[in-house]
């Protein structure tokens, strides 16, 4: 059986960018019920973990999402 990680389905959503952000969480979790999606501010210092499970979802301070979510 392959993991996650190695058969993770959709991995990008380049369709959500300019969406409300918790739109996009909701259609990513539907479409990958594999993947919690994650709003964050595009101002937010994260370090850079690669998590195979997870989609980080950036958005402005409108909540508009501002980069293409993808798997990481």
């Amino acid at each position: 059986m392959a993991s996650i990680c190695e058969d993770p389905g959709k991995s990008s959503w380049p369709e959500l960018l300019g969406a409300k952000g918790e739109d996009a969480k909701e259609v990513i979790e539907r479409e990958n019920p594999k993947m919690k999606a994650v709003i964050i501010s595009d101002k937010t210092p994260i370090r850079e973990i690669f998590i195979c499970s997870r989609v980080l979802v950036w958005v402005n301070d409108c909540g508009i999402v501002v980069e293409i979510p993808s798997i990481g």
